[in-house]
């Protein structure tokens, strides 16, 4: 009585549990491996290689001996009888791919397996599984019966395809990356007793680069390929060491200083490099993801390009320090450096005033664009005899002024003759253009004099000299033909 109790509790058990169960036979699977041994067959892996329809065959050997009420909800049959004269509306197309690891694991002697896959309903529909089964320990020298679950994941699945959807559509650059070898990292430098990563990086920045080689790229988006002019994903995960390289190591060493210090979200610039050797520069945001912060396993890094607005900056800074008729420093710019040079003069110091001599003349006589030409010839001049370390700035409308640091009074002479010299080869060389003229003054100081003091002496020796100048102009044009 008690067997035919326990015999009826367990059929209830089965027949309602909440989840669909199949009692399933496996044997005539088990009876084609044995004839698969017999012909000398060792790797089932390889057999599948070279003969895929042997999965088809196993699969039409498996006989479903009942199913619970659950299975019946699940793939949408009216009866056990309905669903079983169907099996094969619902074990096709994409099973095949879960049925072939199913089959490596049976081969392997296992007697447990679960994964992933597709079966479908009576209506067609596609039902994502989980899926269990497993050999009772009387059955595995049969495989009949087998205990299999299936649990329905569509919407797990569903969500998973709409969660890859927007990181693959995203309108920006995304990459998931593993750091997990800096984290063991940093956790190797405390336990040498390191509590300041800053000046451990400073004093081996190497590590800086090896850190960089820590990054494992798991995933890209399809905006980052396009970004960095990337065919596949393949060939950017290939060629990281040519996107990340040079300047990056600059914002990467800041980047290492926020996550030693516990940011887990935080925001850079920098600059990668596309796959054919072009700058971008990016905005950067890191974010260790949550649940992740102990490992770096799981690290979500987000790219925007903002290389035309860097381009933009660059050039309104340019503007605002760079004339535009000559290219060179503006008065703006010239200013700037002479309050921060008032600070800590580079003694010795000279400075150059140059004045281009008949600018007005010029102007009135061959038009404004002569007279442009002809502040534009100056420029090129000077800027042919200017050092490197030289400030070359147009401060007035046919002005110049040269501040020479760390330069005396002898270098002072030899730029005023190395202009003169360089003055008399672009006049040759525009024979047929108004003359280039300039009155020069200049002046030199070993230490304490003021800035500002030496460029009126200068300035005045300039004007001293356009004085000559012109005197001489009048005395030729007085003289008898």
């Amino acid at each position: 009585m008690k067997a035919k109790r326990k015999t009826e509790s367990d059929r209830i058990m089965f027949e309602y549990a909440p989840i669909s169960l199949w009692e399933e036979d496996f044997s005539g699977i088990k009876k084609a491996f044995e004839r698969l041994r017999a012909q000398g067959v060792e790797s089932l892996e390889s057999y599948l290689d070279s003969h895929p329809e042997f999965v088809d065959e196993c699969m039409s050997k498996i006989v479903v001996r009942r199913v619970n009420q659950k299975t019946l909800e699940l793939f949408k049959a009216q009866s056990e009888e309905e669903l079983l004269a169907n099996l094969s509306n619902v074990f096709r197309d994409e099973m095949r791919v879960h049925l072939r690891d199913e089959l490596i694991a049976l081969w392997q002697g296992k007697t447990y397996w679960a994964g992933e896959g597709v079966n479908y309903t009576l209506k067609g529909e596609p039902l994502y599984i989980r899926l269990h089964w497993s050999i009772p320990p009387h059955a595995v020298d049969t495989w009949d019966p087998v205990l299999v679950t299936l649990e329905d994941i569509t919407q797990r699945k569903e969500a998973e395809r709409r969660f890859q959807a927007l990181f693959e559509y995203s309108p920006i650059s995304l990459w998931e990356e593993d750091w997990s070898s800096i984290k063991a990292l940093f956790d190797q430098l405390r336990a040498q007793g390191i509590t300041n990563i800053q000046p451990y990086l400073q004093q081996n920045p190497d590590v800086v680069q090896k850190c960089m080689g820590m990054l494992r790229v798991v995933n890209v988006n399809q905006k980052t390929l396009e970004l960095f002019k990337a065919k596949s994903k393949e060939e950017l995960l290939a060629n990281l060491d040519k996107v990340f390289r040079d300047e990056m190591a600059v914002h990467f060493a800041k980047e290492l200083e926020d996550l030693w210090n516990g940011l887990t979200v935080y925001q850079r610039e920098g600059i990668n490099y596309a796959l054919d050797g072009e700058p971008i520069n990016v905005h950067i945001e890191v974010r260790i993801m949550p649940g992740y912060e102990n490992t770096f396993g799981w690290v979500l890094v987000s790219l925007q390009d903002i290389t035309a607005r860097k381009k933009a900056e660059e050039y309104l800074r340019y503007l605002g320090s760079h004339d535009v008729l000559t290219g060179l420093y503006n008065r703006m710019y010239f200013e700037q450096t002479l309050r921060e040079w008032e600070q800590q003069p580079p003694y010795p110091i000279s400075v150059l005033v140059i004045d281009i001599n008949g600018l007005k003349p010029v102007n009135d006589t061959y038009g404004h664009q002569a007279g442009d030409d002809l502040i534009r010839r100056a420029a090129e001049v000077l800027q042919k005899a200017c050092e490197e370390n030289d400030i070359l700035a147009r401060i007035g409308g046919d002005e110049f002024i040269i501040l020479m640091p760390n330069c005396g009074e002898r270098k002072a002479a030899q730029m005023v003759k190395r202009i003169e010299n360089l003055r008399d080869l672009n006049n040759k060389y525009h024979y047929q253009a108004p003359p280039l003229s300039f009155s020069i003054g200049k002046a030199s100081a070993e230490a304490d004099r003021s800035l500002q003091k030496l460029i009126v002496q200068a300035d005045n020796a300039m004007y001293q000299e356009k004085g000559r100048y012109y005197r001489r102009r009048k005395e030729d044009q007085e003289q008898p033909a």
